[in-house]
This record gives C-alpha cells, sequence and structure tokens, in this order.
C-alpha cells in the first residue's frame, strides 16, 4: 500500500505527512500523551503535578512528537466521571504552558466549557472520546480554527467493555464516524480539520480490535486522515501476557506500525522516541521510500 499524504489543520498549525521521495514529511504524525490523572490506565499519577506533566510534555516534544494530547479524566474501562472543576484544575495550566512555549497541544475531553477554555488556554486540537456528541461540543469547536479528533466508543467508560457486541465491527465504526464528520462539516468545520479514530478498546473485544486493525484500509478510504490509539491497550496485555501497561511498549510499536502500514496518519503513544524510531526504519524499509530511489547505492 502507498502511504497517503496530507495536511492536518489544526489552529496555526498545519501538520503534514506522507511519503515524498528526497522529502522531510513524516510516514505518520506522533501524538505523545500527558496524563493529568491519578487513575489513568498505564500511567496514572504518574504525572498528576502541573511542573511533572508539563516537563513530561516537554520531554515527549524532545523525543519527536509532533504534538501532545493533555487529558484530565481517566477513560479506562470502569472510570468514575470527574467534576468538570476538578479536570479543568488539572489540565489548563498544563494546556497554557505547553502551548506558551509553541507547542501543538490538543485537550483531551468530552466536556465543551472545558473545550472553549482550553482553546481559550492555547489548545489547537479537540479529542474527544465521544466524537463532539455533548451539548454544545461541537458549537465549541465550529466557532474556532482547532482540529478534532473524532473517536467511536460503544457505550461509556464505566461501562464500556461489559458486553460489546457488533453485527460487523468495521462497517459499523465506520458509518458513526463518517456520520459525524458530515456534522462536523455541516456546522461549519472544514475536513481538513477533522480526524477519525476507530476507538480501539473502547467498547470492544480483543477480537473486535484485531478485525478493525486487519481492515483498517477500509475506514481509510474516507477521506478523513485516521488516528490509531493502541498505546499500551488491554488487548495487548492478552496478546503478550504482559499484564503490566508499562510493559507493553514493544506490542504498543508493532500495533502502530501496523495501522500506519494500513493508512493511519496518526499514531497516539505514550513511547515517543522509540515509536518515532521504529517508524523511521519501518519507511526506510519500504519500497516507495527515497533509500530506494534510482542511483541509491544498495547494500
Amino acid at each position: 500500500m502507498m502511504l497517503a499524504s496530507g495536511i492536518f489543520a489544526a489552529g496555526r498549525f498545519r501538520l503534514r505527512w506522507g511519503a515524498m521521495h528526497g522529502g522531510n514529511a513524516e510516514p505518520a504524525l506522533v501524538m505523545g500523551i500527558v496524563n493529568v490523572t491519578p487513575d489513568s490506565f498505564s500511567d496514572g499519577g504518574v504525572h498528576f503535578d502541573t511542573a511533572a506533566a508539563i516537563a513530561h510534555g516537554e520531554r515527549l516534544i524532545a523525543e519527536g512528537a509532533h504534538m501532545l494530547d493533555v487529558g484530565g479524566e481517566s477513560t479506562r474501562p470502569g472510570a468514575a466521571e470527574v467534576s468538570l472543576d476538578e479536570e479543568r484544575r488539572r489540565v489548563l495550566p498544563v494546556i497554557a504552558a505547553l502551548a506558551a512555549r509553541g507547542y501543538c497541544v490538543s485537550v483531551d475531553t468530552r466536556h465543551a466549557a472545558l473545550m472553549r477554555e482550553a482553546i481559550d488556554a492555547g489548545a489547537s486540537i479537540v479529542n474527544d472520546v465521544a466524537a463532539l456528541r455533548g451539548p454544545g461540543a461541537i458549537e465549541v469547536c465550529a466557532a474556532s480554527d482547532v482540529g478534532v479528533v473524532l473517536m467511536h466508543m460503544q457505550g461509556e467508560p464505566g461501562t464500556m467493555q461489559r458486553a460489546p457486541t457488533y453485527d460487523d465491527v468495521v462497517q459499523e465504526v465506520g458509518d458513526f464516524l463518517r456520520d459525524r464528520a458530515r456534522a462536523c462539516e455541516a456546522a461549519g468545520i472544514a475536513p481538513n480539520r477533522i480526524v477519525i479514530d476507530p476507538g480501539f478498546g473502547f467498547g470492544k473485544t480483543v477480537e473486535h480490535n484485531l478485525e478493525l486493525t486487519r481492515r483498517l484500509d477500509e475506514l481509510v478510504s474516507t477521506r478523513y486522515p485516521l488516528l490509531a490509539g493502541w498505546s499500551r491497550k488491554r488487548t495487548l496485555g492478552d496478546l503478550t501476557g504482559r499484564q503490566i501497561p508499562a510493559q507493553r511498549a514493544a506490542a504498543s510499536i508493532a500495533a502502530a506500525c501496523a495501522c500506519v502500514e494500513r493508512g493511519a496518519s496518526i499514531v497516539r503513544v505514550h513511547d515517543v522516541a522509540p515509536t518515532v524510531d521504529a517508524l523511521k526504519v519501518w519507511r526506510a524499509m519500504r519500497p516507495d521510500s527515497e533509500y530506494f530511489a534510482v542511483g541509491t547505492p544498495q547494500r
């Protein structure tokens, strides 16, 4: 499969990806995860302090992240809801500090009020696990120039993994994402500001997650870039036997490369440096790489 290329418009940023002979485009964009939570499934509490979260974001940028996704509410299976005031307290200082340093910052939230405040604080992307279905969410984003990430989730975080069922998971997820993207366009959000996310692990079994990945090209066939968020997910633990999320880095990188091979434009990851390295090597080994241009010595 030839790599797609494109531009994601997110606030003042124009983020480019794709294979170009002799060019500097990335095979995929890397979104680094900054969880400002005490209870996220993988790194809850590690960067809960504002200063620690800011330092972590800077470290991810230094490792090669193109954007940072800052979230203050865990959406792991069974997670309890967080009050808006608490979510606000957690994320706004981190977003403001990282945006002031010139980084492309995403806010990971379901709440329109926080979306608006995060945009005012400098966020360039809104990443919503509810795909902007909450009251006022789509209007807030349409009134700004932020990029949006629309994710599929069956159910709510507290109950989504109890008994997820589909007749055809790829078709149903794809239909939902296309409908949400069309709703965004109808509200005034330009297509180049929209990214879709199949929501691995959000109301899906191991088999659902694998089927979505195997047939990811069917979702990529839409005109919207696709974000893949496999990083440290429980399915990887089930496949490898590694039940500690932090030990799933290698599995996460393999999943990220599998998704980029099938057309994903963005990967959302905890382990930025090894993912960046893996994508560089993966791209160099492709026949459409500049390393295989005519006249390049082969060894």
